[in-house]
């Protein structure tokens, strides 16, 4: 995902298509409107092949059912748009002209749903396509058995860690840390100069709490408890949780804010970080941009008495129920990511094993790639064989849990608030609006 400049995308590509069809389509101006699909994949570094093969993914798509004679669809970019603090979507949306494809995570799904925007795709799937899917990937996108987004990708997250940082500190593979106690101690021990030990997100969003959920299930605690549904921020597990996130930053082990604007490749190429808790989409860009760099990544350290576990992150696309066209938006979606056709197993093939490098959402792209070779990169086999196994779907979550859980996390990393107090103020926020919360369901 970019959080770089604007470019809209489409025009030189579809244009002529979206005037052909325009021409032979009814005068009325929004029936001859193509669908917009708002995005976060642009090629906006000149060169930089990784982003540039992702775009590419995209507008062959949405080229490929305009040429079928569909309603066009324009790729729009909109940078951050799915950060909360960007209202661009909220506004499009309240001005009745959101888009009519998007991309939203997990963690973003409840707020769009409960807002009675999202198109049920079910009508548009069989029941095979349903099962098809992985149920953690699946299962954040459904209410009531219903599908609401259909997943392109599982991105697990794991700890990268610089070799060359390693080495020049006299530390090899067997020198890799299990507990958390040992990961501040490296951490500690590799923060020097210009260089970070230990990077952890310090940026208030989504992702931040997506980074953040993995350390309070290791030790056996969550913010809304699955079996019963009620709060659960109050408990050891996400006080020690917190007092991790407080500690790496107050022992100097993690900075506080993202070396190198938050780009991974250029801090391991450029000395800037040893260690960074981050996800598998790092690896194709790592091979792109600084192939012969080299690096390894290892599960998520885990607190005493605890066990290793990973977020599954990765986004869908949804469908907006207002949109210009919504039928022809949910055939475009279900098509592309839906269906047992060839075609559609072929483009996820070609998303998660050549332009993103990442965990397919599919049980039959997982096959399919794995006769490809695409999957030969050591780092994506330790992914696919070693963390993955440990993985969790994201949460779902609406916006005012979201945010209590943000404040926590900020307050205690960044602010030297107390984590049992900043709990307690969590828990309580959660409970409180949860007494008269109406919507899908949060687990």
């Amino acid at each position: 995902m970019s959080r770089r400049n604007a470019l809209r995308l489409g025009a030189g590509a579809l244009g002529s298509l979206g005037a052909a069809w325009a021409l032979s389509s009814c005068s009325d101006a929004s029936a001859s409107r193509p669908m917009q699909f708002w995005n976060n994949y642009s090629p906006q570094r000149a060169g930089d092949p990784n982003v540039i093969a992702q775009s590419d993914w995209f507008l062959n798509a949405t080229r490929r059912w305009a040429e079928a004679g569909e309603r066009p669809v324009d790729m729009v970019h909109i940078p951050g748009y799915t950060d909360p603090t960007n209202t661009r979507i909220t506004t499009a949306f309240a001005a009745d002209e959101g888009p009519d494809i998007f991309l939203i995570s997990p963690g973003d799904f409840l707020r769009y749903y409960n807002g009675g925007v999202l198109t049920d795709l079910t009508p548009y799937l069989t029941q095979e396509a349903i099962d098809d899917f992985y149920p953690d990937a699946l299962a954040t996108r459904m209410v009531d058995g219903r599908v609401y987004g259909l997943p392109m990708e599982q991105e697990p997250l794991a700890i990268f860690y610089d070799i060359a940082a390693f080495e020049e500190a006299g530390l090899a593979e067997g020198d890799l840390p299990s507990t958390w106690d040992d990961m501040l101690g490296l951490g500690r021990e590799l923060t020097g100069g210009q260089r970070a030990g230990l990077v952890l997100d310090t940026t208030p969003s989504y992702y931040q709490n997506f980074t953040f959920y993995p350390w309070i299930w290791q030790g056996g605690g969550d913010v809304i408890d699955p079996a019963s549904g009620t709060p659960h921020f109050d408990s050891d597990a996400a006080v020690q949780a917190l007092s991790l996130f407080q500690e790496a930053v107050q022992s100097g082990a993690s900075p506080r804010t993202l070396p190198a604007g938050g780009d991974l490749v250029s801090a391991f190429t450029n000395g800037y970080a040893a260690m960074w808790q981050t996800g598998i989409w790092q690896v194709e860009a790592m091979r792109q941009n600084a192939p012969d760099h080299p690096y390894g990544i290892f599960q998520l350290p885990s607190p005493p008495g605890g066990q290793s576990v990973t977020a599954l992150g990765g986004w869908a696309f949804v469908v907006n129920s207002r949109g210009v066209d919504p039928d022809a938006a949910a055939r475009f979606t279900v098509e592309l990511m839906g269906t047992m056709s060839e075609r559609s197993i072929g483009a996820a093939v070609e998303w998660n094993g050549l332009a993103k490098g990442n965990i397919p959402a599919r049980r039959s792209v997982t096959r399919a790639i794995g006769d490809t070779g695409s999957f030969e990169n050591p780092i994506l086999q330790q992914f696919r064989d070693e963390i993955v196994p440990t993985g969790r779907g994201e949460p779902r979550y609406p916006p005012v849990i979201y945010k209590a859980v943000s404040n926590a996390i900020q307050n205690t990393m960044l602010a030297g608030a107390e984590a049992n107090e900043q709990a307690q103020i969590t828990q309580s926020a959660i409970e409180s609006y949860l007494e008269t919360y109406e919507g899908g369901s949060l687990i």
